[in-house]
This record gives structure tokens, sequence and C-alpha cells, in this order.
């Protein structure tokens, strides 16, 4: 159309101007020079209708999406919760307080327009198993089963649960268009020993984890560029363990906020973070105890090197009972040198892991960092662990580790507690759903309390042997691959003195004393 009208246009200008074409050929040029000029603001107009026809047609398009967006938010606002259990659903039903929450609904989902990805993520941990002995009767297990276990002499956990475990983890994360990150993480964990399907009664149901993580703000240069912030109650980042001992080489978690990925160069890196703890009630001032944890963490390479100072105020004001020290500190100090090899010991294809760690006072519970009150301020703990993985050949796997650990001064002045726990798990594969697991671990314990919680000197040493047929679906060599089910049978057996440790431990109770035990069960354990 606007074709035509330009064509109009020219025929109507060029009749006017025809007579003076004959009067006056001298003036042809001028008329041509203006209907150029014309020519060209009627282009310059259709250009700008065209753009207005654009511009109109994204408006449409925008309206759309609002008016779609506010018919799916205003029901999802007003819906009941689901119930999967029968249980009535706690959400209330549709009314005007959710109507009235609609346009909220809506000015965030406009909010989200800087949003580029976002997703919602579920993962898990659980175990769960039932075990007798010879006799078909109830029995004593656990991978912290001997006297040493209460300084964390772990002997190994195939063959040796009988609880069952869950740990369920809610992740929301979101990348927004500039660059920034966010991570928000909830974990439910519950533990039972009982086999019933109702344990309500018995529930340690509680929330382990909850917090934030804030990543790569673009505001932020220099080292801490690409850096996360958190803050909130966690397990920290930079743990690692021995999965088929059940220990922790270095456990750090609480209340608090931190900073990761501090970058001082290409292949150094820091961590440093803030945790809170409590200890319990402090009878004589009727408060609890505040245990606050300052740590950093540097990487470089291969290496790792922790370091952590502890302040427990008014925990030395304690009084002494049958669980506590009189002659608890409230200061301490916690370091650990690490090597995450990417071999197996550089002997073959695998992993390995090798950390040495040293606490005093409040860090002598080098394990679970600022986890025990009762230490006292002269406590010295030296801690060793070595593990690694790696194919045999000919479809079997080998997974050894060491374990070592000396306390002294721990809760009363010149006690001693020594233990050492070698292990190893060996997988034999039938074929792509079935293999055999083999587990061996012996422990010996040279354990002096002076009188602490009435527990006695001991010494000796503890064996345990474990078969155990597994069915996966699939990765079969894989020692850190799951879900499988596994029936086993485990023998152990230790030293008559270790009986007399303490009368409320698992050794020398009714019917589990040395000179042998075999227990029998199935499990099964599952991770994603």
């Amino acid at each position: 159309m606007i074709v035509i009208r330009k064509t109009l246009l020219a025929l109507a200008i060029t009749a006017s101007v025809l007579p003076q074409t004959v009067l006056a050929d001298a003036n042809l040029s001028e008329i041509e020079k203006r209907l150029a000029q014309l020519e060209s603001r009627l282009q310059k107009a259709e250009n700008r209708a065209s753009n207005a026809e654009h511009r109109a047609d994204l408006a449409e398009q925008r309206v759309a999406a609002l008016a779609a967006s506010a018919q799916t938010t205003v029901p999802a606002a007003a819906a009941p919760a689901a119930s999967t259990s029968g249980a009535p659903a706690s959400a209330p039903a549709a009314g005007p307080a959710s109507i009235e929450a609609a346009p909220a609904a809506q000015t965030a989902k406009l909010g989200d327009d800087k949003k580029i990805s976002d997703g919602f993520e579920f993962h898990g941990y659980a175990r769960s198993g039932v075990i007798m002995n010879d006799s078909a009767a109830g029995t004593k297990s656990g991978p912290y089963l001997t006297p040493a276990g209460e300084t964390g002499g772990a002997i190994g956990r195939l063959g040796n649960e009988n609880n069952t475990y869950v740990e369920l983890n809610l992740e929301q994360k979101t990348r927004l268009d500039n660059g920034a990150t966010t991570r928000f993480k909830v974990m439910l964990a519950d533990g039972q020993q009982s086999y019933n399907d109702w344990t309500a009664d018995t529930s340690d149901l509680n929330i382990r984890q909850a917090f934030v993580e804030l990543g790569s703000l673009p505001t932020f240069s220099g080292a801490f560029k690409d850096t996360t912030l958190w803050a909130g109650k966690r397990f920290d980042r930079d743990n690692f363990d021995i999965h088929w001992l059940d220990s922790d080489v270095v456990f750090l978690a609480g209340t608090g906020g931190g900073i990761y990925d501090v970058k001082w160069a290409d292949n150094v890196k820091s961590n440093f973070s803030l945790y809170g703890r409590n200890f319990g009630d402090i009878e004589t001032i009727d408060n609890n105890v505040q245990n606050y944890i300052v740590t950093a963490n540097t990487f470089s390479g291969p290496f790792q090197f922790m370091l952590s100072g502890l302040r427990a105020k008014d925990n030395d004001e304690r009084i002494n009972s049958s669980v506590r020290s009189d002659n608890a500190g409230d200061k301490g100090v916690h370091t650990m040198v690490a090597w995450h090899g990417d071999s197996f010991y550089g002997l073959a294809e695998g992993s390995a892991k090798t950390a040495l760690l040293y606490g005093h006072g409040l860090g002598a519970e080098v394990k679970g960092v600022g986890s025990d009150g009762n230490l006292t301020d002269q406590a010295d703990t030296w801690r060793l662990a070595t593990y690694g993985i790696t194919a045999l050949g000919n479809n079997w796997h080998l997974a050894p580790a060491v374990l070592a650990q000396q306390s002294k001064d721990r809760y009363i002045k010149g006690d001693d507690y020594r233990w050492v726990t070698v292990n190893a798990r060996v997988l034999q594969e039938i074929n792509e759903n079935f293999m055999l697991a083999y587990e061996g671990s012996y422990q010996y314990m040279n354990l002096k309390p002076m009188g602490f919680k009435d527990r006695q000197d001991v010494s000796g040493g503890f064996y345990k042997l474990t078969f155990a047929p597994t069915f996966k679906v699939a990765d079969m060599g894989n020692f850190l691959s799951r879900p499988e089910i596994r029936i086993f049978a485990s023998w152990m057996d230790w030293d008559h003195d270790l009986d007399r440790y303490a009368s409320d431990d698992a050794f020398g109770s009714s019917g589990f004393v040395a000179g042998g035990e075999w227990n029998f069960g199935v499990q099964m354990e599952t991770w994603f």
C-alpha cells in the first residue's frame, strides 16, 4: 500500500508541474531533485512503520506470556499440599488469602527474567538391614564396637551394621544472567535401631544441614573472583572419609559462615570458615557452652593444609559427672596435612589419600573437630590415616586402609589411649550383576583411661572377617557405586582382657564375650 501511495503521489506531482516542464525545460532538473527528496522521505516513513509493527508484535507476545503466567500462578498458590501418606494435607484450601497472593507471585515471576537457569535436585543416602547371631538371636554390632571405638577406632562396616539410617538432601540451584550463582540445601536425617516399620517414638529425625551459598559474584575480583560465600548449618566441603570403615578422616560441621575458593595462584586456593557448636549445659552457671571454631584450609596441588583455632568460654567451669570431665579446657588448636593422590600411591591406577592430624586442648578430638567438650587444656592427639582403591586385574579389586591414633592427657592428666586399625576390602566380580566381597580387620588397642567414666585399663587385639555375596545393577568393581544388596556372614573375636573395659559397652555384656562370635544378615546400601 505504501508503494501505491508513493506512485500516485509521484504522478500527481508530475501532472502538476508538466505545464511548467513544457514551458521551461530548465526547471526539469529541479523537479527531479524534489521527487528524489520525496522518495527518500517516503522510504524513511516506511521503515518507521515497519519498526512500529515489529514492536507491536513483541508487545502482543509479552502480554500473552504474562496472561499465561497469571493463569498458572493463581492455582499453584491456592492448591493444597499433596499428601502421600493418607494424612490430611496441611496447606489451606483456596480462598481470598490465596487469591491475594497471586499478584506477589506474578511479581516474583517477572523477577525471574534475570535467571538463565534454575534447577531443583534431590539426593540421598540410605542403609538398612537385619543382623543376628548363630543362635538366631539379637547381637552386638557396629563399626565402633570395640573399646577403642570411644576415641574413634573404627573396625570396618561390612557385615557389621544393624541400623537403618537415611539422609534426604534437597537442593535448589540458580544461575543468573550476570554470572552469579545461588544454592540452597537442606538435609533431613534419621537413624533407627528398631526393626519395626513404625518407629516414631524412637525417631532421631532432625535437620542436619540448612545453608545458602552465593557464588561468582560479579563485583568480586582478583583473588576473590569465582569465590563462594555461605552461611547456615552444614558439613564442611573439605571433609573426607574412609567409607568402608565408616570413619571420617576429618569432619568439621556446625552452624556458621565462610568463603570457599579464594585463589592465590593457578594451583593454590584457600577456604575460610567460622563454625559454632554446643557442648551442653553448665550446671554451675545454668547456660550452654558455645564452642567457636575458626578454620583455614589451603590446597596446593594434591596437598591440603588445615589449621583451626577453638574457643569455648566457661567450658572449664563445668562440674564433673559420670560422663563429664572436671578438667575440661576452654581453648585448643587443630592441624592437618593431607595428600590427595590421583593414583594408588604411584604404584597403579586408582586413588589414594594420606593424612596426618594433630590436636591440642579442645582440638585434641582430631576427627570430629570441636565435638568433644571433655578434653583437657593439656590433651594431645596424633592421628594417621592412609587408604586407597585399585584394580588388581582379572576382576579383582582392592581397598586397604590403615588408621592409627595416640591421645594423652585426654580427659584426665596421665591417661593414654592408643590404637591402630588395619583393614582391607576385596571385591571379586562374578558377572555384571553379582560379586563376592571379602573384608578383614585387625585392631590393637592399649587404653589407660585412669578411671574416667569408670573405665578400666586394658590392652589386646580384635579380629573380624566378613564374606558378603553382593548384587548390583552395574559397575561391579567400583567401590563407590550404589545401590547394593548384600548377604553376609561375619566372624569376630578379641582378647579376654577387653571384656572388662566397661560395664556399659558391648564387650563382656551378656552373651557377647571373647571366644568367637558369628553374625549373619542382609543389608542394602544406596546413594545418589
